[in-house]
């Protein structure tokens, strides 16, 4: 039959794709800022969080202990805060040395890529800036 197997990758795809150009192997500098801006946000949110949670669990074991709540509960909650408490500075670093790879990132494109109007006035670039100020 004519009609070709759904579900077999047809040979006549393979001579197009393979003749396409590949793009040079220099990753997309956009696209690498991209990342670092998303990974910088993403980590800022989450040390906020970890200080947010540790303060309103902070809150409630005091409520537990005012409200004298059975001591056991109050020994595990002591627990549970601790563990937010051992996250704050683990986030914290992670925050700092994502935000210092993104300033970082930036003092190269600006330097290597100062041509690229694009590049420089880009979404990202923006981001990256209010983000990650450069020492300047």
């Amino acid at each position: 039959s004519s009609q070709s197997n759904p579900f077999q990758p047809s040979l006549l795809l393979l001579p197009t794709t393979a003749a396409m150009p590949r793009p040079s192997t220099k990753a997309d500098p956009q696209k690498q800022l991209m990342i670092k801006v998303k990974a910088c946000q993403r980590l800022i949110k989450e040390a906020a969080y970890y200080e947010k949670e540790t303060k309103e669990n902070e809150a409630q074991l005091q409520k537990m202990k005012d409200e004298q709540k059975d001591p056991h509960d109050i020994k595990k909650f002591e627990e549970v805060l601790g563990e937010s408490q051992m996250m704050i500075p683990e986030s914290i670093g992670r925050r700092d040395k994502a935000l210092g790879d993104l300033r970082d990132f930036v003092a190269v494109l600006e330097k290597d890529e100062a041509g690229d109007n694009e590049l420089m006035t880009c979404e990202w670039m923006v981001e990256a800036k209010k983000l990650a100020p450069s020492d300047e």
